[in-house]
Parts: C-alpha cells; structure tokens; sequence
C-alpha cells in the first residue's frame, strides 16, 4: 500500500480481497491497497493522484457527488452503491463503505465488487422481463425493441441486431437493426459470408476482437462485408432449431466485450429465442384464424369484419360501398383434370391477380372452394365498382401458366352496393352472390350487378 502521510501505513491490508482507499476532499486518490487491481484493474500506483469520478461511470457521477457531500460534512455511508468502468472496459459494480475524518480532512472508503451478484440479479430481472414481454408485447417488433432494452441494462448495446434464419426459405433476414454507422441488410443466404450467417450456420457463439480477429477469421475463412472493433454473436436456439442470432457490435475502444459478456448474452439468448418462438407460434395461429392458409387473403371471418366496419362509417360518413362477389368459371373440372395441386396453384394465382386490380384501402378475401369477395370501400359512384368488375374479368380471364400446363379459366362476378341493394353486411353478401349465380347462369365469363332491394 502506498504511503499516506495521514494515515499509518498497514501491509495487512493489502491482504484484503476488498479495496481500502483514502482520498481528499475533492475525491484524489491518496492511498489505495493492493486489492485494486483486482476489482478495478489500476495497480495502487496508477491510482494514486488521480480522482474517483475519473474512473467512475458517467452516469453515476451526479448522484455520488451529490453523496460525497453529505460524507463529507459528517454523515457516515455503510452501504452506498455505484459503477465503475474496469480498466478493460467492462463494468464493475461497487459496494462502498464510507467515513469523512475531519482531523485528516481525509474520505476513507472500504470498497467491495458486487458485480457477480448485481449480474446474477440482473440477469433474473431479465429474464423475467423478457418472459413477460413475449406474453404482452403486440407484435415481435415490439418484443425485439424489449429485448434491446433488456440486454442493454446488462450490456452496451448501443449497436445491437436480430438475425432470424427461415428454414422454409432459407432466407436469413434482419428484422431488428440498430447500427450508427449502417442500414439492415437486405436478406441473405446462409452462404453470404457474413459474421451472423457464420453463428447461425455453426452454431457457435463468435467473439471479435482487435487481438482475436485475426486468428477467428482463419479459421472460419473469408468473411464478406466490414466488421467492427467489438463484434459479439451467439446463436439464437429454440429447441433443436437455430433461429437466428443476437448480435452487439462496438465501434469504439471504450466499449469491449469479453469472454464473460459472450457467456452471459448466450445465456439470455436461450430465454429471447423460447420468447421469440413463442411470439411466432401464437402469430403464426392468429393468422390461421383469420386468413387463408392457401391464399393468405383474409377469410371469411375476417372479410365479415372489415365489412362491417366499412359499413358502420358508411353509415355515419353518407358514404358507398360495393362487394364483388366471384368465383372460377370450371374450376372443379381443372381440378379434376389436372389434380388438386394444380387447382391450388390456380386459386393462388386468383389471389395474385386480385391484388393487382383494387386499391390498398380494398379487401380481397377468399370465402371457400374457388369463391372470393372484394370489399370496395368508399367509392363515389355504382360505376366505380363496375369499372374493377371489367378490370378482375379481364385479367383472371387471362391463361394460367401452372406447372408447365396451360390453363383456361375465367370468374362469373355478382356486384352488391351499400346502400342501394342491401344495408347488413351478410345481406350484401347474399345479394353479390345472388347475382354472380345469374352470370354463371348465363354463360359466365360475365359480371351481373344485383337487383334493387326494396
């Protein structure tokens, strides 16, 4: 311990595992025991005349100042706490016992390192949050923005990123990507040589450093596209699966990851991929209760819904709207003929074509068999729905290209407009549907706009 020419110097403690300092009034480090390499990284030498608030964490300055103070005019502090930044980099929570003595005009502060248990509590927290918020959280762009947070109270996370990996596909997209230098990625291959597609295709959780990088990329070959100073990735595992990756990237040498960091991001991984996973699944199922597995077009159910909304402010706002209602003209004998995975082609390529002949603000939805409605909203005249009657005749009644095969297939189209034909939303329905029969009746290939109801 260096000698103080206040205190009795005392090598005993230099044998404790806490930190025994003496600082001055404005917080100069006068003698500090040998401990401090330990916890803070500084040898007592490089300690001595340099100040606390120098080594502390910037956000923690005010509120220890603020205390200092009041040590300082005579009120002891047992158990104050606060961050320092390690000489590497990391963080390191500190647990101070603190006492002013006025005939010394000397600050002497026994301080012991909580950062293992600070972790291990804020890593419960954590994962707590995390559960939580795959259960409340609207979408998974909400949970990413969570996670974010959550990892960044354990880690700087200032530059962070989440890569999902969809099997199916075998597109690796980016759906979370936070970075002050560079936009999302466009998707990619797993075969693109990145760093992500890297972790995800191993397996392996990944470390850059400025003294690893070297060596890393060696082994794992040619690696496209820029990486950062820091560059910290592990594998995001739901099950047996790999989903994607988390990634934290540091573009400045006062933030560094260590081995310690990748063991702690690889452990919240496992409980953000179970969230993400869970999120997806329940997703994937409310999707499955109101669209179309085949056509993605929302289903009957959800057409109803959206109808009925259109006509509540319809009916506030004085406005119009048409349902169109259609299905394909010898569609069961395509199926037949050809076999139901042609016919499912077909009523997908419907769906496509649709799409290309209404509005944004329209709905298309896929009713059952080959039978579809278009919800069109707002219209100005009963002309309007007449004019995408001619448009969706002319582009279904175009041939269908399907598995090397040339198909021939064209809708019989009924038209119900609110509020000429029908005021309820099932009414309208009925009535469209009534009225494409009378095309099809009549040859089909044809629209049919229905009769006025009384």
């Amino acid at each position: 311990m260096t000698s103080n020419p206040h205190l009795p110097h005392d090598k005993l403690l230099d044998l404790l595992l806490d930190v025994v300092c003496v600082v001055d009034i404005e917080g100069r480090f006068l003698s500090v025991s040998a401990a401090s390499e330990r916890v803070f990284g500084y040898r007592p030498d490089e300690m001595i005349g340099r100040t606390a608030f120098e080594l502390m964490h910037p956000d923690d300055r005010d509120a220890t100042l603020a205390l200092v103070e009041r040590i300082n005019s005579g009120e002891p502090s047992p158990d104050h706490e606060n961050r320092y930044v390690h000489k590497d980099g990391h963080i390191v929570h500190i647990m101070w016992s603190t006492q002013w003595l006025e005939a010394e005009q000397v600050r002497v502060g026994v301080a012991r390192d909580i950062t293992g248990r600070k972790r291990a509590e804020a890593m419960q927290a954590a994962l707590y949050t995390i559960s939580e918020a795959a259960h409340s959280a609207d979408d998974l762009q909400t949970l990413y923005a969570r996670v974010h947070e959550v990892i960044g109270q354990l880690l700087p996370a200032e530059n962070f990123f989440v890569a999902i990996h969809d099997a199916a596909t075998g597109e690796l997209s980016f759906p979370y990507y936070v970075d002050h230098f560079d936009p999302p990625p466009p998707p990619q291959t797993l075969s693109s040589g990145t760093l992500s597609a890297e972790v995800i295709r191993s397996g392996e959780a990944m470390l850059l450093t400025p003294d690893t990088a070297e060596q890393t990329l060696a082994q794992i070959g040619r690696i496209s596209g820029k990486h950062s100073l820091d560059w910290l990735g592990v594998p995001l595992v739901a099950g047996t699966e790999i989903i994607g990756a988390l990634v934290l990237q540091s573009y400045s040498g006062a933030v560094r990851y260590t081995e310690r960091d990748k063991e702690l991001l690889q452990f919240v991984s496992s409980q953000v991929a179970t969230a993400i996973e869970r999120k997806r699944t329940h997703s994937r199922l409310e999707f499955l209760a109101r669209y179309d597995h085949l056509t993605e077009l929302p289903n009957r159910a959800l057409f109803l819904e959206r109808l009925r909304n259109s006509l509540q402010r319809a009916q506030r706002d004085d406005l119009r709207l048409a349902v169109l209602y259609l299905d394909m003209d010898n569609f069961k004998q395509i199926n037949d003929t050809f076999g139901h995975t042609t016919g499912d082609q077909l009523l997908q390529e419907v769906a496509q074509r649709l799409k290309q002949c209404v509005r944004e603000s329209d709905t298309i939805g896929r009713l059952g068999g080959d039978e579809f409605a278009v919800l069109l909203d707002k219209i100005g005249k009963s002309g309007d729905a007449t004019l995408v009657a001619e448009k969706i005749l002319a582009k279904l009644s175009n041939p269908y290209s399907l598995n090397d095969k040339t198909v021939i297939s064209s809708p019989s189209l009924g038209i119900a407009i609110y509020p000429e034909h029908a005021k309820g939303e099932l009414e309208l329905v009925r009535v469209a549907d009534e009225a494409m029969y009378v095309a099809k009746r009549e040859g089909g290939k044809c629209f049919k706009t229905a009769r006025f109801q009384p």
